[in-house]
């Protein structure tokens, strides 16, 4: 068997190049994605830069532990602080009574009434750990890091790359297996005299079914081991990439790891098997009479196990679809579920294929001979339709899907906060300085947090705001209140939104503040839940070490506009419209969104082409008989190529069209999602997007398809020579009179031999 496997593979290399092609670039993919995903995992340690001249770091409290019920247990979570705990006056004092004392920025820690974050000490570390004890955090070696601003930036961009990473790599494993099974599902069916050929000298379907895994197996390790290669090749690449585009600190690497590399050979293997596995059994099935089959309509395409796991998928992505938009219709609104979702409806759909071509065939009307082949064609190549379709339909959907899902929840958003902001000018910046301008309402705010444990299982952050003045907030907010008053929020009270379990107006709260104090809060007023937006709201007593970041102003009837914005630049922050301010912190896409989606777009599209180049190729490589029998019906060589044409046009359609009815399904869902939580409901349907998917899909098709044809010009005069022998004329001969053959025409395939007449005898 194995030498029948290796000789097969020597015979058909030229229709297994695509997969190859396909499975290399996704394990190198998978190999580089996991290379990046272990270098975030194991940073390397960096030497601590703020402190570096010190040997011992005292900074304050910078996390809250709350013990939770964990099954019969409790346990501890930790959450960073949003408001650390300073190193106070007081222990200043005794730290100076060890050794110098500095702060990052040279002066005397004790003489400045500021009180630092954090400071260097030069003393014994024991004697630093006895007079702080349980006052701060002492810090030594590499840990004083720990108080450099960076470090928690970088644990952010570690985390942003991580997510890109992890959700390419399952993309990428996904689109691989989709293509794979499709290239070698169509392959096995344009095999089956061969196989019925094995058949009848005597294979068992034992034999056939080893025979495609060993040659998937020889494939497989050949395009895994290539692949790995690659993704070793393009890890660094990858990880530039990152860093230039702000997704990964600029310090991150590729580290050298070895799990990566034999999770993505082992991946990449599986994926083989997993592609033949379906369409081995299919050709085990085969019988010795499908060698002397001469017609070519697919039967048997949707067999019941096919069809039962396509209904069951379909079922199971509108139960999940239902679901959320019962239980949690914000979850929709995440980048994890309206990424991952689509997948099994585009799964769903590719498998149910089948059922739609001959019905859409039949709905479609082209004019004509060519038309009517086409429709013929398409009906009776099922398979081959299908494997054009199916690669178009994945690029398509996920072009609409999650790509219109990141534009749909953006576009919400923004909309979102124009809906709430009723100021004229906005003014940001770090530290700003609140000061009254003559002739405008201000409402000053500073970014916090708020902890909750709920259920007592589980500890909620909440983004919030601190405001000095709840009634500007009310005046110039515009806040999506549903209960409660915004006005009624004092030092002893919290505004809430619908997420919060506990959401009851006049009900009290326990909460651990951004500085992580315990307090037990009244719910003032309770918000809509919204695209994620509307977070909570505290007065500034709660918040006492938040810095103001933002000032809302909103000018009085007949206010100079240019004298207040002159006044307001005393803020030290920068001065914008309301339009401009939404503008840059609410955009269509931010960087990483695009950088995000291009990756998962390319990926797809990448496939896409090579699969279409694939199946096209194989497929021109059988149809030999087929366009010799068009020809010498009396087809011209345009008419043979624009049948093939039309036949790629129309599989590329249904798989467009399929694309557009997952994506449509998905934006519905998204849609309802946003109603469900009282967001603006603006749904962005990417028709530029999907239909220049479409469009290079229908390009590289045709290309494909019309390679086969420029060989079949070759083999016109052989064509004619035949139909010379049978009577007829050649399909290029003229039709003139002087041109006509003598005698009468006799069908394709009779001999004009007397010998084998009926009326002679049998020699």
């Amino acid at each position: 068997m194995l030498t029948v496997a290796l000789a097969s593979l020597r015979t058909r290399w030229t229709a297994l190049t695509g997969t190859f092609v396909a499975l290399a670039l996704g394990v190198g993919l998978i190999a580089a994605m996991g290379l990046g995903l272990a270098s975030t995992f194991d940073a390397p340690d960096r030497a601590p830069l703020r402190f570096a001249a010190s040997p011992v770091v005292v900074m304050g409290d910078d996390t809250l532990t709350v013990r939770v019920r964990r099954g019969p247990s409790t346990t501890e979570i930790d959450r960073r602080l949003t408001h650390p705990h300073p190193v106070d006056i007081e222990l200043l004092r005794d730290l100076r009574a060890l050794g110098p004392v500095t702060r990052d920025d040279g002066g005397d820690a004790v003489r400045l009434r500021h009180e630092p974050d954090a400071v260097g000490v030069d003393a014994p570390v024991a004697e630093v750990r006895r007079v702080v004890g349980d006052r701060a955090l002492v810090l030594t070696g590499d840990d004083r890091r720990r108080a450099d601003p960076a470090t928690e930036r970088d644990a952010e961009g570690l985390l942003t790359a991580n997510v890109l990473l992890g959700t390419a790599g399952g993309l990428t494993a996904f689109v691989s297996v989709f293509v794979v099974a499709s290239t070698f599902t169509f392959a096995v069916a344009l095999r089956r005299r061969e196989f019925g050929l094995l058949r009848t000298a005597g294979a068992t379907p034992g034999q056939l079914r080893r025979l495609l895994l060993t040659e998937a197996a020889a494939v497989g390790t050949l395009a895994s081991a290539a692949g790995c290669v690659l993704g070793h090749l393009g890890a660094p690449l990858l990880a530039g990439l990152l860093v230039d585009r702000g997704m990964a600190p600029s310090w991150f690497t590729i580290r050298p790891a070895a799990w990566p590399l034999h999770a993505a050979f082992w991946s990449g293997l599986a994926v083989a098997f997993a592609g033949v596995w379906v369409a081995s059994r299919r050709a085990g099935r085969t019988g010795p009479a499908e060698a002397l089959r001469e017609a070519d309509v697919d039967t048997g395409v949707l067999p019941p196990v096919r069809r039962l796991l396509g209904f069951a998928l379909l079922a199971g992505a509108a139960f999940l679809m239902a679901k959320s938009l019962a239980t949690d219709p914000s979850a929709l609104l995440k980048r994890k579920t309206y990424m991952t979702q689509p997948m099994v409806l585009i799964t769903a759909v590719a498998l149910l294929a089948p059922l739609l071509v001959r019905p859409l065939a039949r709905m479609v009307r082209l004019p004509g001979a060519t038309g009517m082949l086409v429709a013929a064609n398409t009906s009776a190549a099922l398979r081959r339709t299908v494997a054009v379709a199916a690669p178009v339909l994945i690029t398509v959907a996920l072009a609409g899907s999650v790509a219109g899902s990141a534009m749909t929840v953006s576009a919400a958003k923004a909309t979102e906060a124009r809906e709430h902001t009723g100021a004229d000018l906005v003014v940001t910046g770090e530290e700003l300085r609140v000061r009254p301008v003559p002739g405008a309402t201000l409402s000053a705010s500073a970014p916090t947090a708020v902890h909750v444990r709920e259920e007592g299982s589980a500890l909620i952050t909440s983004e919030a705001r601190a405001v000095d003045d709840a009634k500007a907030l009310a005046r110039l907010g515009r806040l999506p209140v549903v209960a409660g008053d915004i006005r009624d929020l004092d030092d002893r009270s919290i505004v809430v939104n619908e997420e919060w379990e506990q959401h009851t107006v006049g009900s009290t709260v326990r909460v651990w503040l951004g500085d992580g104090r315990p307090v037990s809060l009244r719910i003032a007023a309770v918000l809509a839940l919204g695209t994620g937006n509307n977070g909570a709201y505290v007065t500034r007593a709660n918040a006492p070490t938040a810095a103001v970041d933002r000032i809302d102003v909103r000018l009085a009837p007949g206010a100079d506009r240019a004298s207040v914005t002159e006044r307001l630049r005393e803020t030290g922050g920068t001065v914008r419209s309301a339009e401009q301010w939404l503008a840059a912190t609410y955009p269509r896409t931010n960087p990483q969104t695009r950088t995000g989606l291009a990756v998962i777009l390319g990926i797809a599209l990448v496939y896409t082409v090579i699969a279409l180049a694939n199946t096209m190729l194989m497929a021109g490589s059988v149809r030999s008989a087929e366009l010799d029998a068009l020809r010498l019906a009396g087809a011209t060589r345009p008419r043979v190529l624009a049948v093939v044409a039309g036949e790629t046009l129309f599989a590329v359609g249904l798989g467009a069209l399929l694309g557009l009815a997952v994506a449509g399904v998905h934006l519905a869902g998204l849609a309802a999602a946003l109603a469900s939580v009282s967001a603006p409901v603006v749904v962005s349907v990417q028709w530029a997007l999907m239909g220049g998917a479409a469009g290079v899909c229908a390009l590289v098709a045709v290309g494909a398809a019309m390679l086969p044809g420029a060989v079949r010009r070759r083999s016109v005069p052989v064509g004619r020579d035949a139909a010379a022998r049978c009577g007829g004329r050649g399909p290029d001969e003229r039709t003139g009179p002087e041109n006509r053959t003598r005698g009468p025409v006799r069908p394709y395939g009779t001999r004009s031999d007397s010998s084998l007449s009926p009326s002679s005898p049998t020699r």
